[in-house]
């Protein structure tokens, strides 16, 4: 078992460089398999959710080699839809977009049910109406999902009952090959989903509107190869901004798209952080005394929830009370207990905290209970003087590219540690 052990109190002060983003990285290296050529893949992060997802393609015969730090060859020439392992599918959430991607190149489809992090009832019934109105008959079982277009997928108009990313992007993938136009109305508007739809423009495919409400998608016969960088990780750099600000240091965070940075930035600043905007850098610098807010999470261009956690612990460091309202996920204040072992004093109704900032904090032995709330309890431990440690680490590591060394380049007390288990 490894845990993360970190000596707070101590303001981070320099340069951290961004990786790439693991939303966009995951659904690129799942839709390689609708290229029969060799793809290119660069500035890929590397994280479990990476290394997961080629894992799954290698299960059903696609060749994955390493080019160097961050790139990677995928291969998909030799694939077969025999059904990948449901061991690696139910790791992640993101597995899903392999359903998509089978579908397409196939017409038959065969996965197990996504893991992930406990964020209460995520349901895919989405992703089935759409890939439902491209003509394929859906199945769900105990342990997987089964899928079968005898007659190949025709292109439709989806009109999604809620903005959902992982939707979007699923029918992005699948609609490509399809017969006809695909038009995807009500669509959600994240970076990542540009990114998806700029790989695969890259490729070949003809996918307009991405970043708006209206996705139209015109399908082809191939898609070719190509090599693409993948988007900056607009989570991580706003993780790292929060980082700065709650140790009172000052950090350029590089390697960024300042403009997808927006609603972070704008809430940091009414806090009373400095932030100043560089071409593809953002410096932060805190301040002795920050001011609370409120926050509600939103689809894109709101507030992330993917930032949730991370401003809480902000939140409890500020003056005065702020409110903090969950409008994505359900269940995302788990990890709440965990900051009240530190002493932070939140209460919470329903999908809003109560959050009394200005108490003091202390350190603690605390766990990561998903992805975004171990790195909230890695902010936490960076700001409180003294030794903290944080147990259940595998799920930071989904998501973030080696985050201890990159701490302890801006001067942050931090080692990863192994410790026996008990039996």
């Amino acid at each position: 078992m490894e845990k993360i052990v970190i000596n707070g109190g101590i303001p981070l002060n320099g340069d951290i460089e961004i990786s790439g983003m693991k939303n966009a990285a995951v659904a690129e290296i799942f839709a390689c398999l609708l290229v029969e050529e060799k793809v290119v893949l660069e500035n890929i992060p590397d994280i479990l959710d990476v290394d997961v997802s080629l894992q799954i393609l290698e299960s059903i015969g696609v060749k994955v080699n390493k080019l160097g730090k961050g790139v990677i060859e995928i291969d998909s020439c030799d694939a077969s839809a025999t059904g990948a392992s449901e061991e690696l599918t139910g790791k992640m959430r993101a597995s899903y977009y392999l359903l998509g991607a089978e579908l397409a190149r196939w017409g038959v489809a065969k996965v197990g049910l996504p893991g992930g992090c406990n964020l209460g009832p995520r349901p895919i019934d989405q992703h089935i109406k759409a890939f439902e109105s491209l003509g394929a008959d859906i199945k769900v079982s105990e342990n997987c999902i089964h899928g079968v277009a005898p007659r190949g997928l025709t292109g439709a108009n989806i009109y999604f009952d809620v903005v959902t990313v992982g939707a979007t992007m699923n029918l992005m993938i699948a609609a490509v090959k399809s017969k006809g136009i695909t038009v995807i109305e009500n669509a959600a508007r994240e970076p990542h989903i540009v990114d998806l739809a700029n790989f695969l423009n890259t490729c070949g495919a003809d996918i307009r509107g991405a970043g708006t409400d209206t996705i139209r998608i015109h399908g082809v016969e191939k898609l070719h190869g190509c090599t693409y960088t993948i988007v900056p990780d607009m989570i991580e750099a706003g993780t790292f901004m929060i980082a700065a600000a709650a140790t009172g240091g000052r950090v350029r965070v590089s390697n960024v798209i300042p403009k997808h940075l927006d609603s972070i930035t704008a809430k940091l600043e009414e806090m009373g952080v400095e932030v100043i905007e560089e071409d593809d850098a953002v410096i932060v610098s805190g301040k002795d005394r920050i001011k609370h807010v409120n926050i509600k999470t939103l689809p894109y261009p709101g507030f992330p929830t993917d930032m949730q956690p991370q401003f809480c612990v902000l939140l409890c460091l500020a003056s005065g009370k702020s409110r903090l309202t969950e409008g994505v996920w359900d269940e995302r204040f788990r990890y709440v207990e965990e900051l009240r072992r530190m002493g932070a004093r939140i209460t919470v109704d329903d999908n809003t905290a109560l959050i009394e900032g200005g108490v003091k904090l202390k350190p603690a032995k605390v766990r990561a209970v998903d992805l975004r709330a171990g790195a909230a309890m890695v902010i936490a431990a960076l700001a409180i003087k003294g030794r903290s440690e944080i147990e259940d680490i595998v799920y930071i590591e989904r998501g973030y590219d080696d985050i201890v060394s990159k701490l302890k380049s801006v001067g942050a007390d931090i080692r990863k540690v192994t410790v026996k288990e008990d039996f």
